[in-house]
């Protein structure tokens, strides 16, 4: 049986920008054929099953794409060709799906957002505007200006269209520019030079057809580059939204596990920020649910149910449904949180805390519940992970409670980092990193290497959520400069706004 590829338009960069249905096609792919500048977050998102090929550019590029586009999807495999932007706008999109076609090969197109709109937009200007621009021109800047005929207009393009974008344009600048006056353009048309449009690198280069080249080689701008140019350029000193956001150009390490990371990663992109993922920790089930099902089993012995993590309560739920229970097994019981992030999960599953402490820590929940309540001949059930912090159980059982911790889940630290993610620490590319709970700190010591860790980490702001990872990451020898007032993501990154902001601290 043949297989399906395919053309899914990734957007120009923020993964943020891929459509409904591309998602949809990713998450359903067995293969997922994609680009070095793709996204990771974007990759991420594909089935943990799914087979992920990079295609690195190289000579032969295209046949090698063709023909792994080919075989896997004459091996009945779904096939998503993941390219930037849009697939027919200077993707190559049309060369593959001929190849497809040729072949027998069944394939579908989904748009994507295209650079030519997504960029300006991001650098607040508008491709069109009442008085300033009612046509766009959407043109190829790799065309070689060697050649003895161009195939470009450049008569047309210079007297009849309002707004220009080049793609590809950097390296072609100067011929560009030449040709633009000499058909016509004047000289004092504005240009704006747009670099990594729409992620958190972006760079955006202002001036007129007159002076955009020598300013362009005095900011050394590189590829990838588009080109604009039009009077609509000058509603960026106006519309400029995206370079402004409080956290721009800010590249944040993201040590959560995979599960939780998405959380914390789109709070910060929200800001402007770049989060880069790198989970040091995995969330496992216990190497035997034989424990767990059996204090389910005896729910109605017990007086209080305790949760101090996320994570805890989704796999507490996920057995109490196995065994064919709901939250009606859950009558009579108290039920005691920590983290408004736990609470909020509770009530996705239809229960409500009896009680969760104003700080989000085990001693305060102990402390509350001491003071709020008569503990002593409580029984407690507390299903935690592997190596949770004692507090709550000696903590209990000094108020006089029979507290029963039993594993719900189990930690397990990562063994390597990728290079990808050394290299960035190693040259300074990475501005702050984010500890969420005291694991992370113990697993990121250990992957590295205390003294190298602690080298690398002079370069960088470390942020703990809360003063338990705190404590942790001091105690292993970190300077923390960032603990927000409350244990919580919008905390996190609102403090990170604010060590940013105070003192005139300069964004990287």
């Amino acid at each position: 049986m043949t297989g399906i590829v395919y053309l899914v338009g990734a957007g120009p960069g923020d993964p943020g920008l891929i459509t409904v249905k591309g998602l949809a096609c990713l998450r359903q792919a067995d293969i997922v054929v994609f680009d070095h500048l793709a996204d990771a977050r974007l990759v991420a998102e594909a089935s943990p099953h799914a087979e992920r090929i990079s295609v690195p550019w190289q000579p032969d590029r295209q046949e090698r794409i063709n023909q792994i586009l080919l075989e896997y999807a004459r091996a009945g495999k779904t096939v998503v060709r993941l390219k930037g932007g849009d697939p027919f706008v200077f993707g190559r999109g049309g060369e593959e799906t001929l190849f497809l076609a040729e072949h027998g090969i069944p394939f579908e197109i989904v748009p994507g957002v295209t650079a030519a709109v997504a960029v300006p937009a991001y650098a607040g200007i508008p491709l069109t505007h009442r008085g300033l621009a009612s046509t766009i021109a959407i043109v190829t800047g790799h065309e070689d200006p060697a050649k003895p005929n161009s195939h470009i207009d450049w008569q047309a393009l210079a007297a009849g269209i309002g707004t220009l974008v080049f793609y590809m344009g950097a390296k072609n600048l100067p011929s560009i520019v030449e040709h633009l006056i000499a058909h016509g353009k004047p000289a004092g048309t504005p240009v704006a030079l747009i670099q990594w449009g729409t992620k958190p690198s972006q760079r955006t280069l202002v001036g007129t057809l007159a002076d955009i080249v020598p300013r362009a080689q005095q900011a050394a701008f590189k590829p990838p580059v588009l080109i604009i140019v039009g009077d609509v350029v000058r509603l960026r000193e106006q519309l400029n939204w995206f370079e402004t956001k409080p956290l721009f150009g800010l590249r944040v390490l993201v040590t959560r596990s995979r599960e939780q990371a998405g959380d914390l990663s789109g709070w910060l992109a929200a800001a402007g920020a770049e989060p880069v993922e790198v989970p040091l920790i995995r969330i496992t089930d216990p190497d035997d649910w034989m424990p767990l099902d059996h204090v389910i089993d005896q729910l109605n012995t017990y007086d209080w149910l305790v949760f101090t993590s996320v994570n805890g309560v989704e796999k507490f739920f996920d057995r109490l449904f196995a065994s064919g229970r709901d939250v009606r097994a859950l009558s009579g019981l108290k039920i005691g949180v920590v983290g408004t992030a736990t609470v909020e999960r509770m009530r996705t599953y239809g229960t409500v805390a009896d009680y969760h402490p104003v700080r989000f820590d085990a001693d305060a929940l102990v402390e509350g519940l001491g003071q709020s309540y008569t503990m002593r001949g409580a029984r407690v059930l507390f299903p935690s992970a592997d190596i949770a912090r004692e507090t709550v159980v000696t903590g209990l059982r000094a108020l006089g409670a029979e507290v029963m911790p039993v594993v719900a889940y189990r930690t397990v630290s990562e063994t390597t980092l990728p290079p990808a993610i050394m290299t960035m620490l190693e040259q300074g590319e990475i501005h702050v990193i984010t500890f969420a709970s005291p694991s992370t700190v113990k697993a990121f010591m250990h992957v590295i290497g205390e003294s190298r860790a602690l080298d690398l980490l002079s370069r960088v702001v470390v942020a703990c959520m809360g003063p338990v990872t705190q404590q942790a990451a001091e105690n292993a020898g970190m300077r923390v400069g960032i603990v927000p007032a409350e244990a919580t993501i919008p905390a996190l990154v609102h403090a990170i706004e604010e060590h940013y902001h105070a003192s005139h601290r300069h964004r990287p």
